[in-house]
């Protein structure tokens, strides 16, 4: 592809006035007034102006400026003026300036945060009754905990602190800050996120993490799982406050358990017979005799985990695989991954949902690729508000998805913004009657077509201001 004219210095103007780069953001903002979230803003986050007067103004019109732009891409507080480009101003009311987002984000403290929490709290529960967002709650729904650390740099970041991180199959340290993040999902839905928090670098995997499942547990039912719930999660969630929630809700838990003497040796009285191939996706079948060509194998025993009154007993089920170190041993060398289970799913379907606890890691590759690439502010609570607001905006562009249908549904955030949300379109006002002029031969048009349908021509949609 090469230039078809001759371009001179002067050929380049930026004077366009009605030009939108997000056209993609009309209807998904309607789609978030529809959902209420300037009204759940207003009701319950009340910020006082400590440090700069009038900076606490309008959390609604500021908050929903800084998640609009995250949903364009910003992953930084500078990245909000994009939405004062061209004629953006002329299609959205109160657009704010980035530093006026940044003036903002510094008046919240910790408990302010939390009332930026339940506005995410309650604005899934309305997106989940307002789209097909998660289809099959009412019959299973799954809960991923997980944590991640986001690296920071600088000597100016409060809250940072050396942590551990997985890089590549590597252990490493990196100063940086922690959120702890609980997503939401059924069979047949990507997930979305019920719960999330920042914690410093430092903070274990674990910490805290039984009152976020009770919190997550409260959410799911609101959006409708009304059925079986399953908890999942890593070794530094399998101890027993998490699983002593879980229980006390009344769902289910599947949770990997760390290595010690008792589980060895539980582990060591499965007999040789119990030990079943379990089909993945790599897994083939033996031409001759049809049996399962697989290293992993998987079996199950009775166990009791922790002591006193927080005894729990319930299955331990392990996944074997021969150990890539030793290919030529006389005898098969097995490492052993076991995980803590009360579901009544058999053994082979128990190992395989478990193993889907991975599905958190797509969660965390759209926040890391949107707008937790930074964690842009100096002040602690300023950054928990900022990874809220990552939050409500994951959301919002999932409901989007499927609204749009097709592939959306279950798309990356980055597809979603490239495809839907960053279209760009000439707003024009014939007759008074807007007009948003979108690119012609748009390979997505007809999934763009069906989410502006599927938002404008809802019955209850806002009023307009005048």
């Amino acid at each position: 592809m090469q230039s078809s004219h001759t371009f001179t210095a002067g050929s380049a103007v930026f004077d366009e006035q009605n030009l939108v780069s997000a056209g993609g953001l009309v209807p998904i903002m309607e789609l978030a007034e529809q959902t209420g979230l300037s009204e759940l803003i207003d009701r319950h986050v009340d910020l006082p102006s400590s440090r700069v007067r009038s900076g606490a103004v309008n959390p609604a019109g500021k908050l929903s400026t800084i998640i609009g732009a995250m949903m364009t891409g910003a992953d930084t507080i500078d990245d909000v003026d994009l939405l004062r480009a061209g004629g953006t101003a002329r299609v959205f009311g109160e657009v704010y300036a980035p530093s006026t987002a940044g003036i903002f984000l510094r008046e919240f403290t910790f408990g302010h945060s939390n009332q930026l929490a339940a506005v995410h709290r309650r604005h899934l529960i309305a997106l989940a009754a307002r789209t097909p967002l998660l289809p099959g709650i009412e019959e299973r729904a799954f809960l991923d905990i997980d944590s991640l650390l986001r690296p920071v740099y600088g000597h100016q970041k409060q809250g940072a602190s050396y942590g551990h991180a997985k890089i590549a199959g590597r252990a490493l340290l990196r100063k940086g800050l922690s959120p702890q993040v609980t997503v939401l999902s059924t069979p047949d839905a990507a997930p979305v996120i019920a719960e999330m928090r920042l914690r410093s670098g430092k903070t274990g995997s674990g910490r805290a993490a039984a009152s976020q499942v009770k919190s997550a547990i409260t959410t799911a039912r609101a959006c409708g799982a009304s059925g079986k719930i399953m908890l999942r999660g890593d070794s530094a969630f399998g101890n027993k406050k998490v699983i002593g929630a879980a229980l006390e809700e009344g769902i289910e838990f599947s949770l990997t358990m760390s290595r010690n003497r008792r589980i060895d040796k539980a582990i060591a009285a499965i007999p040789d017979d119990a030990w079943t191939p379990v089909h993945y996706p790599g897994a083939v079948l033996d031409p001759d005799t049809g049996a399962l060509i697989s290293d992993a194998e998987v079996a199950e025993i009775g166990y009791t985990a922790f002591s006193g009154r927080h005894r729990v007993t319930a299955r331990l089920i392990v996944r074997r695989v021969k150990d890539a170190n030793y290919p030529d041993g006389l005898f098969p060398v097995w490492r052993h991954h076991p995980f803590f289970t009360n579901s009544d799913l058999p053994v082979a379907e128990a190992d395989i949902t478990h193993r889907q606890h991975a599905i958190v890691e797509t969660v965390f590759a759209d926040l890391i690729d949107g707008p937790l690439a930074h964690v842009p502010s100096g002040l602690f609570a300023a950054n928990c508000a900022w990874v809220l607001c990552a939050g409500i905006a994951h959301n919002l562009l999932r409901a989007a998805g499927t609204l749009a249908g097709g592939r959306f549904a279950v798309a990356r955030g980055a597809t979603l913004r490239r495809d839907l949300v960053n279209v760009p379109a000439r707003f024009a006002a014939p007759a008074r009657r807007p007009m948003l002029h979108l690119p012609a031969h748009w390979r997505w048009q007809t999934q763009w077509t069906t989410l502006w349908h599927n938002v404008i021509d809802y019955p209850t949609r806002q009023p307009r201001a005048a």
